[in-house]
């Protein structure tokens, strides 16, 4: 069993991009708060230092903001510089392979949690109160304090789940919203205008989710398990829902694309 931290005063990004910002944000009043990426970012002013990574894998709390498909390779580098007790937490968007990885890779003596963060920097550029975050403690016995924090301070709605269900609802959740919105964006330019309140919502998810890293794609279709299934659900009752429409009701070709 990992030794338990009793304070948390540094807390190390590992993968600073849009999400590592986010964090910055709203972790910096309460920690001193280090980074590491492999390549330059601009920190716009953010109470953030930029470190080498031996540094940052010394901190009390580590957040992997790191691809799926890079997660082990990261882990490996950081290894040789963690010490006894240090709290590991990726915040990818699946959770079954991460949290295997870190199974695998990460040494017996520190801690492990697998989280999800149910927003990003569009949906919580206003703040992160009253969104929620999947929370998967893995190994270790500090998740509990961590998730009292979240939920007390930072007032988030912590959601406690494994890695399995996690992976089983975003394939809907996420998966289908993503799919949807890849759909759209194709069709543009939408109507914006002459709109229900309906579309528009339909519009505002698209745009929350059009400038995600391809890595986030990748990983909500190909690195959830149960992805798959949930598309060919979809495709085939769409295929239901269009041969429902045809021959009898159907538009001629020119009348149907206009809008």
């Amino acid at each position: 069993m990992p030794s338990q931290r009793k304070a948390f005063s540094t807390i190390g990004i590992v993968g600073f991009g849009a999400f590592g910002a986010l964090i910055v944000r709203h972790l910096a009043p309460h920690c001193r708060v280090l980074a590491f990426d492999v390549q330059p970012r601009d920190t716009e002013g953010l109470p953030v230092t930029f470190c080498d990574l031996p540094t940052v894998a010394r901190c009390d709390v580590l957040v992997l903001a790191v691809p799926v498909s890079t997660l082990a390779d990261a882990i490996r580098a950081l290894r040789p510089h963690l010490q006894p007790g240090t709290i590991v937490i990726d915040v990818g968007s699946v959770k079954i392979e991460p949290v295997r990885i870190m199974l695998d890779e990460l040494p017996p003596f520190v801690e492990i949690i697998g989280s999800h963060p149910l927003f990003g920097p569009q949906s919580a550029k206003d703040g992160v109160a009253g969104h929620r975050i999947a929370w998967c403690p893995v190994r270790g016995r500090s998740a509990g304090r961590i998730a009292a924090f979240l939920r007390h301070v930072l007032k988030l709605d912590v959601i406690p789940t494994t890695p399995n269900e996690h992976d089983r609802q975003m394939a809907v959740v996420q998966g289908l919203t993503h799919l949807i919105a890849k759909v759209l964006v194709r069709m543009e330019p939408l109507p914006t205008r002459m709109a229900t309140r309906s579309f528009d919502l339909i519009l505002q998810a698209t745009d929350m989710v059009r400038h995600d890293a391809p890595a986030v794609y990748e990983a909500i279709e190909r690195a959830n398990p149960h992805a798959a299934a949930v598309r060919e659900r979809f495709f085939a009752l769409a295929e239901e829902v269009r041969g429902s429409l045809e021959p009898e009701h159907s538009l001629p070709p020119v009348a149907a694309a206009a809008y």
